[in-house]
């Protein structure tokens, strides 16, 4: 067994749609990123590849490589999966928290998860959300967090 863990943040900017683990979510800001900014996802691709340690997104999918400028999230956790597959790993479970203050995520809950459990290849997807009570740059709206922790075997 093993076990990773992975982290994202992104500034929220106007502009730009607010994308969580596949999801569009209506609010009058977006993340800012090289991709679409899903930073629960990017926190789950990491979770995934230290695991397996294959190392970080950054490293597979630099930032400044324009073939994945806008690109979807999801499609990158799809190539993930199949890079570990290909070392030998079946994923077990992904447990995620997403960090902000506002907008309220838990409508989005069930359609995050079922994006996340299908690229994944398992239904042992967990995602939570909560807020730092106005403290940090989650709480006063200047960002959003996410966390994840993924069992390999």
């Amino acid at each position: 067994m093993r076990i990773g863990q992975g982290y994202d943040a992104h500034r929220l900017v106007p502009g730009r749609p607010l994308v969580l683990g596949g999801v569009t979510v209506p609010f009058e800001r977006g993340l800012l990123g090289h991709s679409d900014a899903d930073a629960l996802t990017h926190a789950v691709i990491d979770a995934v590849l230290g695991a397996a340690g294959l190392g970080d997104i950054g490293a597979l999918f630099p930032d400044h490589d324009p073939k994945y400028r806008g690109v979807s999230s999801l499609a990158l956790l799809k190539e993930v999966v199949s890079l570990v597959k290909a070392n030998g790993f079946t994923l077990i479970n992904v447990d995620a928290a997403v960090i902000a203050q506002k907008p309220a995520f838990s409508p989005f809950r069930e359609e995050m998860r079922r994006n996340l459990a299908a690229c994944l290849g398992t239904d042992a997807v967990n995602i939570k959300f909560t807020t730092e009570e106005g403290m940090g740059f989650t709480g006063s709206g200047d960002g959003i967090a996410a966390t994840a922790v993924c069992l390999l075997e």
